[in-house]
Parts: structure tokens; sequence; C-alpha cells
């Protein structure tokens, strides 16, 4: 599954297209400024970086993607309500892979991310995932046993398709904690631990013996479904 960092300060936007991305199969982190994409890049992989031009903190997106290009980074496409052509040239000098002008359509936004994805020739996200009796519906956020539609509450499903969208990646609780938006504190952390015997109860024939939603001791949580359904 693709992970995309989306880099911009404009919370509205990122969480709008949080939403939209997800719903088309992709797992999807926020960073707000260069420093919060930093953390997340020596956090976890990242496949995709979504970088704004104009950034809060010292460093636009254009300082960013020189210190990226400087490292072994992922494809970057950068977003910009500076849509004249000297300033998409500059963009592109720049190092980026893509150059979106801000206001755009999230269908194009999409169809430029799902390019990138195959010039590194990876398979696009599937909408769909199967495991074992199970299928999630990433779109329409439903999870069904044996074709019959399983009642998960918001929590639950929340976190489920958290592991689904990172399969086979050990997730620490801290990962958990920055993805679902909890607090930092010691009762989100606890709550991680309920949620995910909560979420064991419905997706595991024994739950003291998962088969799924593995516990890697001291790491965190791991998600091992047997396949990946188009």
């Amino acid at each position: 599954m693709a992970v995309v960092l989306i880099v911009d300060d404009d919370l509205r936007l990122a969480q709008m297209l949080k939403d939209f991305l997800e719903k088309e199969g992709f797992a999807v982190q926020l960073a707000g400024n260069g420093a919060e994409m930093w953390r997340q890049l020596a956090h976890g992989e990242i496949d995709l970086i979504v970088l704004d031009w104009m950034l809060p903190g010292g460093k636009d997106g254009i300082a960013l993607i020189k210190e990226l290009r400087a490292k072994k980074a992922p494809p970057v496409l950068m977003l910009s309500a500076r849509g004249d052509d000297d300033d998409r040239i500059v963009g592109l000098e720049s190092g980026v892979d893509d150059y979106l002008p801000k206001p755009f359509n999230a269908r194009e936004l999409l169809a430029r991310l799902r390019a990138l994805l195959r010039r590194q020739g990876r398979e696009e996200p599937s909408p769909s995932q199967q495991f074992g009796r199970f299928r999630l519906d990433f779109t329409k956020r439903r999870l069904f046993a044996d074709g019959q539609e399983m009642e998960l509450n918001p929590a639950e499903m929340e976190l489920l398709l958290v592991f689904a969208q990172r399969p086979r990646r050990i997730l620490s609780r801290d990962t958990l904690l920055q993805v679902l938006g909890g607090e930092e504190d010691g009762r989100f952390d606890r709550s991680i631990d309920v949620r995910v015997t909560r979420l064991r109860k419905i997706i595991e024939d024994n739950p003291k013996q998962p088969r799924f939603l593995l516990t890697e001791r001291g790491a965190g949580y791991r998600f091992e479904p047997d396949q990946t359904v188009p």
C-alpha cells in the first residue's frame, strides 16, 4: 500500500486530500512544515511526497526539495498557488518530479500520483483488501465476512484501516498515535492496546492467538493479511 506524505500548512486542504486519497486506497500522513516532514520521513517508510511551495518555519518547498534531493528521498509532487510558467519552471528545475498549481482538481492530483507510482514500477493502490474470510472496502469503509457486513464502530474501523493500509509494517504505539490523531499522553497510549484487543475480537478466530493482527514485542503491532485483491 503506497504511503503519501502531504506537507502543507493548510490543515483544511490537507485533511480533505487525506480523506480523498484514503478512499482511493492510499495511506496518508500529514505534516504542517519542514520539521514535521523530516520527523515523518525518519519515522517510517514514505513512497510519495505532496509538498506545498509556501510553508511556515523559515524554509519553503523549494528549499526543502533541495534538501530532499541531497538525500535518498521519494518522488515529490509540488503544489503551489504560484501557477505562472516561470514559477512552474523554477519548481521543476529545483528537482520536483511533478508540479500542480492551485487550485486543482483532486482527481488530477490522484492521476499524477498514480503516474509517479508507475514510474517507480509500483502497483496502484487497491480500493479493497482481502484477509482470510474478510474483505475490507476502503472506499465505503465497510468490512465483510463471508459476504456479510460486520458491525464496527468508527474507532474500530479507523484502526483497522490504519493497519490494512500499512500491511506487514510494524507500527509502534507512537506511530498509531500520530496517524490516529490522538494526544501524546499515557491514556491514549493505553487506549491503543484496548482498541487492538477489541478489534481482534472481531477479526480473529482466537484473539489470544491472533492470525492477522500480531504483536511485535517491544515494538508495536503488525497486520499480516493473506492477500491483497483489486
